[in-house]
């Protein structure tokens, strides 16, 4: 049984962030809802509280009832977590008289604490609250202060409870993962075994089992998670595995007849369809980017569903599904951000069951995988792709003469991304189409055609994701390569927005 650590989400920005620094400790964890741990499960050996955007005091605020978890396993509260369990048990939290936010120092600690083994004097951490613990129950114990903060840190007495004011998962809290390494390793006693290759065993085991000998039919989108998903599949249930490419008529240059002979290699059962021409049809006239999300994921599965009646016995359809995909489609509020064609498109009543095997995976976690299970090198690297395509890097209505000319721009980027050796530096790139027509001059002649802005970011996993330093040599060849060779572009700009608050992509 796959020992985990289950973390609560009470909303936080960084929840993700806490998952992701106790996958790095070799430790196998899942983030569930505030108020649905898994009581049922066996496997659980600790949890973990996340933030919150909340006060503990709000009528709206997300309270749990701890009754199943306290003292029955060790735990951990962060930021809000740690007000949470204060409050609830006769503690008291208050408005700071001005939001402690950025770069603090443990000015004292309780060396002899587990929870600071190993952490060094007048250590850095990072605070982000509005609200401070103020009083502690009398069973608390105050385990760390800051100079702004007195009650940094503290343990129930006699119990492996603990609260900490600051965040331990962010990158500026120098000793942060040694302090979740002490909680998870020393305290909850994880045995840090979860790795690629048990993740693939493991999987792999559980794919047989829920799928026994019924066919599936994989959507394939060309990218490394869904060519993940394939050959762990692949790997457990061989010929019963069928996989789709769809085009859709907004893939990259060339890439439908490229990802194809990919695929050929794999030793993959591939069945190609060109669906362009009802995609164009269905997306005609649609501007709103969640209106061409939609039907694009409502498109793969009505082609899916086609191509599974033909196949005899097909019982299941699987797709790429990766963390970031499902915790971006819908938040913890119930709000959606934006929808993924895995997972917002589905229809409410589906003719095959759903299989997501990488749904608890990161995209950095995807590769390792991949790369454990023997897969060439250039499709672990290729950079993330949106379902939809270049329909939600056109702003505005999809035409295929848009779609031709955003191709030609983006594959002189891409090719020119490779040229330079940066396309391995760069976590995700592309061209965006503008709804804009700038007045320009080639040759003795005044212009008015399109913009188009170039979008290149550094991130490891997608939450977050800063604008990539390309050189301006390089932006510029790119700009007189486009403006010279594309016809109906005359204008070149640079996006150099950071993820939060913009996102990767336009749409």
């Amino acid at each position: 049984m796959q020992e985990k650590i289950i973390i609560l989400d009470f909303g936080s920005q960084t929840t993700q962030l806490i998952a992701r620094r106790v996958r790095e400790l070799d430790t196998y964890c899942e983030i569930v809802p505030y108020n649905k741990f898994p009581k049922d499960d066996e496997s659980v050996i600790g949890v973990i509280l996340s933030g919150s955007p909340f006060s503990v005091y709000d009528e709206t605020a997300f309270k749990t009832d701890m009754t199943e978890i306290w003292g029955k396993y060790p735990i951990l509260g962060i930021c809000y977590g740690a007000q949470f369990m204060s409050y609830m048990n006769g503690g008291k939290v208050e408005p700071a008289g001005t939001r402690e936010y950025g770069r603090a120092h443990l000015d004292t600690f309780c060396k002899d604490n587990v929870l600071f083994k190993g952490v060094r004097e007048k250590s850095q951490v990072w605070m982000s609250h509005g609200d401070t613990i103020t009083a502690i129950p009398a069973n608390f114990k105050t385990i760390a202060s800051t100079d702004k903060v007195a009650i940094a840190a503290y343990q129930v007495e006699g119990a492996q409870i603990w609260g900490v004011q600051f965040h331990p998962e962010v990158f500026h809290t120098e000793d942060g993962t040694q302090i979740l390494k002490n909680f998870v390793v020393d305290v909850c006693g994880c045995k840090q075994d979860w790795s690629p290759a048990s993740f693939i065993e493991s999987t792999v085991a559980e794919l047989k089992e829920q799928i026994g000998d019924d066919k599936v039919v994989l959507g394939l989108s060309g990218g490394v998670d869904s060519s993940v998903a394939a050959v762990l599949l692949n790997r457990a249930i061989g010929a019963n595995l069928t996989c789709i490419f769809v085009d859709h008529g907004m893939l990259r240059k060339n890439e439908y007849s490229n990802v194809l002979h990919d695929y050929a290699c794999l030793g993959l059962n591939v069945i190609g369809v060109d669906a362009s021409a009802q995609f164009f049809s269905e997306l005609a006239g649609v501007s709103d980017p969640e209106g061409k999300r939609k039907i694009i994921g409502k498109g793969f599965i009505d082609v899916f569903d086609v191509e599974a009646h033909k196949i005899k016995d097909v019982k299941w359809l699987a797709q790429g599904t990766i963390y970031p995909d499902c915790i971006e489609s819908l938040s913890i509020t119930g709000t959606v951000i934006k929808s993924h064609h895995n997972v917002g498109g589905l229809p409410e009543k589906m003719n095959l069951k759903l299989c997501e095997p990488l749904r608890l995976l990161f995209k950095d976690e995807v590769r390792r995988v991949g790369r454990q299970l023997g897969m060439p090198e250039h499709l672990i690297t290729r950079h993330p792709f949106p379902g939809p395509g270049l329909a939600v890097r056109i702003l505005g209505d999809i035409t295929p003469e848009k779609v031709h000319i955003l191709q030609e721009a983006d594959d002189i980027f891409i090719q020119g991304l490779r040229d330079w050796g940066l396309y391995d530096k760069v976590w995700q790139a592309g061209v965006i189409l503008l709804p804009v027509q700038s007045v320009g001059v080639m040759g003795d002649e005044r212009t008015y055609e399109r913009a188009v802005a170039l979008r290149a970011v550094t991130s490891t996993d997608a939450m977050t994701a800063d604008w990539a330093h390309l050189p301006y040599e390089f932006l510029g060849k790119v700009s007189s390569d486009i403006i010279n060779k594309v016809k109906g572009v005359n204008r070149v700009t640079y996006d150099i927005s950071s993820k939060p608050p913009a996102t990767i992509e336009w749409e």
